[in-house]
């Protein structure tokens, strides 16, 4: 199975910055020895692919370096051309684990999962949109691709990719995240379940697997793109859910076996992580892209 990696385009932040980039890293190091997984670094998506989801000016804007102070602060990241093309990179690797899993049935990115990010403008720690972009590119480059079905599993609402793929029909959007958390103002997904503070693994499951066969149901998908969101677990500053470690595990294991038992192939994106310690959030990713390599490859229509 391949996995893309970008972390060693360094994104500079200033001292006591709350992003934690060094996870990305980490997991990389972590995940480097696991039998049957080939690390490949992403290339940079094109102008062209970027604008597959955003307006030109934004692109030019982000390019050129000319984002006002608002927007850099809605991003959560001062511009500098490193942070361009960390951005760059993380889109080229969810498009190439999207290609990958066509192959074979799975594909990983290790970073990726820029959910919260418009149109016309970044936020919540993403500058493009990656998810919205590779069903794109999948979509005019396979035939065989015609519904992508987005299964969000971030704690924080899929904000930005339901905005901007609310009027495409050949896009399903699933997000199941915490209610009260950010973003405090949502946008409606095709299929919203938010849970509340304190959610723990039973109903998480039971949500879970509501949502899951909603997507069967009622949009029958040709490929699905994992947001496996790493700050649902109880472990996390951010995520204000209580789910385990063994959670975590069944989360991933449901999400991996619906594929595998529609015959649909996946791509996995990492998404967020924020826990009070950050290895708690690698161990979660390592578990992740643990139970990828075990699945793939698997039978393709």
């Amino acid at each position: 199975m391949d996995a893309f990696y970008t972390d060693h385009f360094i994104l500079p932040l200033p001292p006591g910055h709350r992003f934690p980039g060094n996870k990305y890293g980490l997991l990389r190091e972590r995940v480097r020895t696991l039998p049957g997984l080939r690390l490949k670094e992403a290339r940079a998506a094109t102008d062209t692919e970027l604008l597959l989801a955003h307006e030109p000016a934004y692109v030019q804007r982000v390019l050129q370096g000319i984002l006002s102070a608002r927007e850099q602060r809605e991003i959560g990241f001062p511009w500098s051309e490193p942070m361009v093309e960390r951005s760059r990179r993380s889109v080229g690797a969810t498009i190439a684990a999207c290609q990958s899993a066509l192959k074979e049935g799975v594909g990983v990115n290790l970073a990726g999962g820029t959910h919260h990010a418009y149109r016309d403008k970044g936020s919540g720690y993403c500058v493009f949109n990656d998810i919205v972009i590779a069903a794109r590119v999948l979509q005019r480059a396979h035939p065989s691709v015609r519904r992508v079905a987005v299964i969000d599993l971030d704690v924080h609402q899929g904000n930005g990719t339901a905005a901007i793929v609310k009027n495409d029909a050949s896009i399903y959007t699933l997000s199941l995240h915490g209610e009260k958390n950010f973003p405090f103002r949502k946008e409606p997904s095709d299929l919203d379940i938010g849970l509340p503070d304190g959610c723990r693994d039973e109903p998480y499951l039971d949500a879970l697997d509501r949502g899951l066969q909603q997507v069967r149901d009622v949009f029958q998908p040709d490929f699905l793109i994992f947001l496996a969101g790493a700050d649902p677990h109880e472990g996390d500053r951010l995520g204000r859910l209580k789910i385990s470690t063994a959670g975590m595990l069944a989360r991933d294991q449901t999400v991996f076996a619906f594929a595998r038992a529609q015959g649909i192939p996946i791509a996995v994106a990492m998404a967020g992580g924020y826990g009070v310690d950050i290895n708690t959030t690698v161990d979660i990713q390592v578990q992740t892209v643990r139970i990828a390599v075990s699945m793939c490859p698997f039978s393709l229509p």
